[in-house]
């Protein structure tokens, strides 16, 4: 009688475990996960060594689609945009974003709304902020022109110009992001102590040298962050240029993401963008790794 009831026994226990409880909570999160995050990240590693044209049936090329890429001149000026466009906006916005925090981490009148400022671009949709700065930067009605003009500097091209409008993408994409970075720089300020500050300035430290030699060894955790997001984020721009340049002009603006959106969805190269993708992922991951490493020596250094 008693071998009979365990079973039903642990079945009960089973049931009302608060492990099965949590698992039946996060089901929902964990299938969404499964459908749309790992099914299209491992198919889309099968199709990188595919003939795909997203229509018809496909067929094995092995890694013809890599070594494709060793060869495509288009791909290499994508990468060299994207270097670019990375090598500027990451450090511009994250030391951008330390000195505007430094500057609000205080006690000024109306501070509130100066952080809020600081902050509304980051909730701003990319669709919008593209379309004020197409408003901005139009080379014959846009208000920077409107400006220049009257400072006597003729009027430029900016977007249209395939010199400016790699660097107008810059400048468009660090005010997009600014806040973000300045968020999480008064974030770690809050935890610099005072105590510290008044000493270096009772030792006659200035204001540069007690924020280079007390403040600026306490944010290094927050730089590490922030370089690596920013360096991550960089190496994927999209939205900007598709809502603005759409790669143009004359593919100056064509960055490695936005290729991989032509050749998957313009020319129908399924494989061979999936192929970018995990090129662009691999790079990812080692400068990634790279970076974590050498700033995690940094911050935990005493020189």
């Amino acid at each position: 009688m008693t071998l009979s009831l365990a079973p039903d026994s642990r079945l009960r226990r089973a049931l009302g475990s608060e492990h099965l409880a949590g698992w039946a909570f996060a089901l929902p999160a964990v299938a969404l996960i499964v459908i749309f995050g790992i099914v299209p990240i491992v198919w889309s590693a099968v199709m990188s060594f595919q003939a795909n044209d997203l229509v018809s049936a496909p067929h094995w090329v092995g890694v013809a689609n890599y070594r494709a890429l060793l060869h495509d001149p288009a791909f290499a000026a994508s990468v060299r945009h994207t270097l670019l466009y990375t090598v500027i906006f990451v450090p511009l916005s994250v030391a951008g974003a330390m000195l505007v925090a430094w500057a609000l981490n205080r006690k000024l009148h109306g501070v509130r709304f100066y952080r809020l400022a600081v902050f509304v671009p980051v909730v701003t949709s990319t669709v919008a902020t593209g379309i004020i700065f197409l408003w901005l930067l139009d080379p014959v009605f846009g208000l920077v022109n409107f400006f220049l003009s009257k400072l006597g500097i003729p009027a430029q091209g900016f977007l249209s110009n395939p010199n400016q409008a790699l660097y107008c993408i810059v400048a468009m994409t660090i005010w997009g992001w600014l806040g973000f970075d300045v968020i999480i720089y008064l974030a770690a300020l809050q935890g610099v102590p005072h105590e510290l500050i008044e000493a270096a300035e009772i030792d006659g430290a200035g204001k540069w040298s007690s924020f280079r030699s007390v403040v600026l060894p306490f944010l290094r955790p927050a730089t590490l962050f922030l370089v690596v997001w920013s360096t991550i984020s960089a190496l994927q721009l999209f939205d900007e240029i598709y809502v603005t340049t759409r790669g143009g002009p004359l593919g100056s603006t064509t960055v490695v993401v936005f290729y991989l959106y032509q050749q998957a969805f313009q020319f129908f190269n399924g494989g061979y963008a999936a192929a970018i993708a995990y090129v662009l992922f691999l790079a990812i991951l080692v400068i990634t790794i790279i970076q974590l490493k050498v700033g995690g020596r940094r911050i935990y250094s005493n020189t």
